[in-house]
């Protein structure tokens, strides 16, 4: 029940933009622009019902209400940074470290007791950064994903998101959406040499390196204990958010083990449940399009991508990446 870009599968009547590669309102008829399955899903005899379609003023609406529930957020007193170096366009892929200090000043690290944090860091190092080299799943590694889903579930947030997904009959029952979660995030696909070397959440969250340069990696958790490390050097910043607490939206220019990053945007501040349901529920309604939010009443949006080469059940999609959209 994905709203795939190419099908009005859950999209009827859903207002035109643009940003779409073809179009499932009541006008896409007469202006020739409508999906090819568009009688399939909604003439009236279609099984796709238009009060299914998630609209743009939907992911308004319950944007918000996620950025609300995140009552696991850091408070302004947990975190400081010192950003330093702000990157103009042409600096970002140069390669200058331009930020003599870290990042992260001071954090606070009895958020990471909070369950949904420590059951998120348990996960980071279960994966091998390189793709085309094959990634072993242990048992205890799939019941950290277990834990993580488990404690992630009792949320207000993830209990916010599942009865809009709910409402906009996309999942039946809260196991269906915790088995969908687990393979859209953690199911393993090949990004090279044919190896299962790769999943949605190592990307996005883990971090890769792939010919050369790092891929993904698009948390502020990891960033801040591999920073701490020392295997991570802050170059600089080439966007900065209007947030005046957190979570906050960072584009940054970093080194990791000499692999570069040109630019990974990043929430900051935010608890790990906030970024993976805002990445799950725009990747469920925009995949592979700008999903366009707002957060304490700020625009913001973010891009997803579904792994195209591989499925799951019944023509299912794993998560490529996600990632804030920095102008």
């Amino acid at each position: 029940l994905y709203t795939a870009p190419d099908s009005c599968e859950g999209r009827c009547q859903e207002p035109y933009s643009e940003e779409d590669e073809c179009h499932c309102d009541a006008a896409c008829q007469r202006n020739h622009n409508c999906c090819r399955d568009y009688h399939r899903h909604c003439q009236p005899e279609g099984f796709s019902r238009s009060r299914d379609a998630i609209t743009d003023q939907d992911l308004l609406q319950v944007s918000e209400q996620l950025y609300e529930a995140d009552h696991n957020r850091a408070q302004p007193t947990d975190i400081a940074i010192n950003p330093q170096h702000q990157a103009s366009p042409d600096e970002t892929g140069d390669q200058e470290d331009r930020s003599p200090q870290p990042l992260y000043k001071y954090v606070n690290e009895k958020l990471f007791s909070k369950p949904t944090y420590s059951s998120f860091i348990k996960l980071l190092d279960n994966y091998q950064r390189a793709t085309g080299r094959e990634e072993e799943v242990t048992a205890e590694e799939l019941r950290e994903q277990d834990t993580f889903l488990q404690e992630v579930m009792k949320t207000e947030l993830m209990k916010k998101l599942f009865a809009f997904l709910h409402q906009k009959n996309r999942y039946g029952s809260v196991q269906e959406f915790v088995a969908d979660l687990k393979e859209m995030w953690f199911g393993l696909y090949s990004r090279g040499d044919g190896e299962r070397d790769s999943s949605g959440f190592e990307h996005v969250f883990s971090g890769e390196v792939k010919k050369g340069k790092v891929s993904g990696f698009h948390n502020w958790i990891r960033f801040y204990l591999l920073e701490k490390q020392g295997t991570v050097n802050y170059f600089s910043h080439n966007f900065d958010g209007p947030w005046d607490t957190y979570p906050d939206v960072l584009g940054l220019q970093f080194s990791w083990d000499g692999f570069y990053k040109e630019v990974g945007s990043a929430f900051v501040g935010c608890s790990p449940e906030f970024e993976f349901g805002l990445y799950t529920l725009c990747f469920i309604a925009r995949p592979g399009r700008a999903c366009h939010l707002s957060l304490g009443g700020y625009s913001l949006s973010i891009q997803t991508y579904a792994w195209t080469k591989a499925t799951y059940g019944h023509g299912r999609r794993f998560i490529a990446t996600a990632y804030v959209i920095s102008p």
